[in-house]
């Protein structure tokens, strides 16, 4: 069905969303839009991308994926906006979705129908072109948010465009998604990003990594994740994410009250708790875990 795609933004996503079709599609034409030349000629290099091209020569392409960080994309939207050929299905792979399609209903004018807001529920903590797996998306889910001007012949072209990576499809409200990932993704990414930040600004900060073992190591390894994406992301979804460190501040408080009030029993529990969530979830046995105790 696909014959040309164009990606703009060469990193992590975005190449390795090419090495995937190239790997299953090996005559598929992918060109690549960034306006890092390195990252272009090392996508090439890799066999993900055949060429670089310009948003007048991306306008026929079938499918046009956005992989860039959320605050770039409306720029991005709207230079390619007055090129796009009334067949192309055009899709983003943001971590924030209301303001990907507010921006998107703003740049692209009359082209919005074509625009179908998606984020791929895959990555990980290293970033750039060089990092890129053909695997990425295999088996992973990839969020879709269908907006009411889409058409569903052009929802089907965003579905098989991931699908054909390796990826299965849910679909979402926007507003949901953005509230379900402030929680389960924007906060944990700013959790390590101020925990090593913090660390590392001690005067002793030499002596705590050089003590540092798997632990730190787990719950810190998504703080090598991108500073730029990232920070458009806790911009983006500032409401979302700033309820969601609320709710985490009562709990880290509760916690400290606990120490403090030097309750084992209750400590005990709140850890036997999350421990019981973790391993049913990781079962994919959640909706058996016992919530009657919870707090």
């Amino acid at each position: 069905m696909l014959k040309q795609v164009v990606i703009v933004g060469a990193g992590l996503i975005g190449t390795s969303f090419a090495l995937a079709l190239k790997r299953r599609h090996p005559g598929l034409s992918i060109r690549a839009i960034d306006s890092r030349k390195e990252c272009v000629a090392q996508a090439v290099s890799r066999g993900a991308m055949d060429s670089g091209c310009s948003y007048v020569q991306a306008g026929a392409a079938d499918v046009v994926l956005f992989a860039i960080p959320v605050r770039q994309i409306g720029a991005a939207l709207a230079a390619i906006a007055p090129h796009l050929a009334a067949h192309t299905a055009v899709i983003d792979a943001g971590s924030t979705k209301q303001d990907v399609i507010a921006a998107a209903r703003l740049s692209l004018g009359h082209r919005f129908p074509q625009f179908v807001a998606c984020h791929p529920i895959a990555g990980r903590e290293r970033h750039g072109p060089l990092a890129a797996d053909a695997t990425l998306f295999d088996g992973k889910k990839v969020v879709l948010c269908r907006s009411r001007e889409n058409s569903d012949a052009t929802v089907e072209t965003a579905r098989l465009a991931w699908q054909a990576v390796g990826a299965s499809i849910v679909e979402m409200a926007a507003a949901t998604h953005d509230a379900v990932f402030a929680s389960v993704s924007h906060l944990p990414h700013m959790l390590a990003f101020a925990l090593v930040d913090e660390l590392a600004a001690r005067p002793n900060a030499k002596l705590l990594f050089e003590h540092a073992a798997s632990g730190f190591r787990d719950f810190t390894r998504i703080a090598s994740s991108s500073p730029e994406m990232w920070r458009d992301v806790a911009m983006n979804n500032r409401e979302a994410l700033l309820s969601e460190l609320d709710a985490y501040l009562l709990k880290v408080a509760a916690l400290r009250n606990m120490l403090q009030a030097n309750d084992g029993e209750a400590i005990y529990a709140l850890m036997q708790r999350a421990q019981s969530a973790r391993e049913h979830w990781l079962s994919g046995q959640f909706d058996q875990f016992n919530r009657e105790d919870a707090p």
